[in-house]
């Protein structure tokens, strides 16, 4: 492959798949990178304990106390989570119906590794595959990034309805990485297709070409003196 094309497509597919380990990982080994947050400007409830902010992630919920204590759920796939005002009169479900799409990340990550491996490879047919398996893994992630949405949509309309609380739901760290890494899956097989195109017409180019002879050889050439 050419180059100039080769390089960068490696290189969007290595941080393409670092972010989308990350995001991967998650809540509750990764605080930090939560997929949507809710905070308490007033203090909800979330199992009879008093909190202020709430973050959802791939595995599980992190929640933190008026004390700034975090406790987190154990991670299993697809979680569920009661939310009740601070008089405990109103409550909303965040059902497991909403968490579970979430696994998808990982396997996006999974399709994106297999994409960049494939990427260092020299052979034509391979690095068709590899831009192929990209644009695939683009498509995984774009269907992890449309769960996340739901996912923030969906919180935020819950939270809404329990009164005195005055809640400010936002995208998580996870939420705008995953978008990143779809841009990046995307550049990334452009890059490696254009990168085969230009190599086929390089090599199409290099073919050695033969003169034709310009030397006629018609009928009065019989009559010419040697």
């Amino acid at each position: 492959m050419t180059r100039a094309f080769c390089i960068p497509g490696i290189l969007f597919l290595a941080v393409a798949f670092v972010l989308s380990m990350l995001v991967s990982i998650s809540l509750p080994y990764l605080t930090a990178l939560d997929i949507a947050r809710t905070d308490f400007i007033h203090g909800g409830q979330v199992q009879g304990e008093g909190i202020t902010e709430i973050r959802f992630g791939v595995w599980a919920n992190c929640r933190y106390d008026t004390n700034g204590d975090r406790t987190c759920t154990d991670a299993h796939h697809g979680y569920s989570v009661f939310i009740q005002n601070a008089d405990r009169t109103e409550t909303v479900d965040i059902g497991a119906s909403w968490t579970r799409g979430l696994a998808v990340h990982p396997v996006a990550t999974a399709v994106t590794f297999i994409a960049l491996c494939m990427s260092f490879s020299q052979h034509v047919t391979v690095t068709l595959l590899a831009s192929i398996t990209s644009f695939f893994a683009a498509l995984l992630t774009l269907i992890a990034f449309a769960i996340d949405i739901a996912l923030f949509a969906y919180l935020k309309h819950q939270v809404n309805k329990l009164n005195g609380l005055s809640p400010n739901t936002k995208p998580g760290p996870g939420f705008w990485l995953t978008f990143v890494s779809l841009i990046l899956l995307l550049l990334a097989g452009c890059t490696v297709c254009f990168g085969r195109r230009k190599e086929r017409m390089s090599s199409a180019s290099s073919y050695p070409s033969y003169p034709m002879s310009s030397k006629s050889s018609g009928f009065l050439s019989r009559f010419r003196r040697n």
